[in-house]
């Protein structure tokens, strides 16, 4: 079977600028590019496809989107063979993107399309904004299922007034008449405050609670619940937990409802405690917190942690080597996500119970840590 080539041929030559040929101006005369497909469609896994290119000219090519690759880049060959790559895509919706092949003055185009994915991102494509780490542990809650992974997590069951005077009782994913507190839907997880039965219940859920992490890179992009009352965090906790605040406490991120859109970082031990006003804690205002989805995340290692919020540095605080009660950071610590209502800092200037049911919803929560 024969393959048509099809040919975008620009022409260049000499003189007015206003003909409308389709060629581009150059000295060095005609440029021609002839390639064996103009448009490439991809499923949304990862896959390779080949075009053949003819030019009479050395040639280079540029991508418009990261998720497209192309070898050879560049050749001086006058006929050659390109392989066109795409990543295993992560979006429910289909994609487009444009290779752009030039020779001289000219130009010739790919379109490669590929269709939506299962919302599941290739590991190997997850790339840790700070370098040096790689990716060991991550939830993008898009496993198909509305229910947290047991593997991955475990809920806390707690009734009110457990810790900080809080008014929520903690349940395991489902409140006593069944509505959800924790639900995976549309690639999110969705932790909600409610109110059944003159209580409120909420979710508390523990990652990777067994092990933890001892120094890493952690991120999840969160969008936070409104309403006066709520105390959303994004925290850890040490995983051989003896008392507080020997052991220490790391917050990443949390946020009252009576102040919306304003986001803390704390860090707590022996040395730096709210109890008596000595806490490690930065506080930055994050438009739309509650609003839209933004990424909060902390590098920790043995000399230093520090916590951003979209990239900004939020806190940095330094090991000053004064030993456990000041550094209590050096010891496996796992993961927490939850949504208190009411207690000593949420429900400080009161609540209003008329903003439940809310929602804090969390895109993924990723782990990284040095190669």
């Amino acid at each position: 079977m024969l393959t048509l080539l099809l040919s975008v041929a620009l022409v260049s030559c000499g003189g007015d600028d206003s003909d409308d040929s389709g060629g581009g101006s150059s000295s060095g005369g005609s440029n021609t590019i002839t390639l064996s497909a103009t448009t490439l469609d991809f499923s949304g896994e990862a896959g390779s496809k080949t075009v053949t290119i003819e030019t009479n000219h050395e040639w280079t090519t540029s991508v418009s989107d990261d998720w497209v690759s192309v070898d050879p880049k560049s050749s001086t060959s006058h006929k050659a063979t390109i392989t066109i790559s795409v990543q295993k895509s992560a979006e429910f919706d289909a994609r487009e993107a444009k290779v752009t092949i030039m020779s001289g003055s000219s130009r010739a185009y790919i379109i490669v399309k590929q269709a939506g994915g299962d919302g599941i991102p290739d590991p190997n494509a997850i790339v840790c904004p700070i370098a040096g780490y790689k990716l060991v542990w991550n939830d993008e809650f898009n496993s198909g299922s509305t229910s947290l992974d047991a593997d991955l997590w475990t809920h806390e069951v707690k009734s009110a007034g457990w810790v900080n005077n809080e008014l929520q009782n903690y349940v395991n994913a489902k409140t006593p008449n069944g509505t959800r507190v924790t639900e995976i839907r549309d690639g999110k997880l969705r932790i909600r405050a409610v109110k059944e039965d003159g209580k409120v219940y909420s979710g508390r859920i523990y990652g990777n609670v067994r092990t933890g992490w001892k120094y890493c890179y952690i991120e999840a992009k969160i969008k936070l619940p409104k309403g006066k009352g709520t105390w959303p965090a994004f925290w850890m906790m040490p995983v051989n937990f003896t008392s507080w605040p020997s052991d220490g406490e790391i917050d990443i991120m949390e946020e009252v409802g009576y102040h919306p859109n304003y986001v803390s970082s704390s860090l707590h031990a022996n040395a730096h405690v709210h109890t008596n006003n000595t806490q490690v804690t930065h506080e930055m205002y994050c438009a739309g917190a509650e609003d839209d989805f933004h990424v909060y995340a902390m590098e920790w290692t043995a000399k230093n942690i520090t916590t951003y919020v979209d990239g900004q540095i939020q806190l940095s605080y330094n090991n000053r080597g004064l030993g456990h009660d000041d550094w209590p950071y050096d010891a496996p610590f796992y993961v927490i996500l939850n949504l208190a209502w009411g207690g000593t800092w949420g429900g400080a200037t009161g609540v209003n119970e008329n903003a439940l049911p809310t929602t804090m919803e969390v895109d993924y929560v990723r782990v990284f840590q040095k190669k």
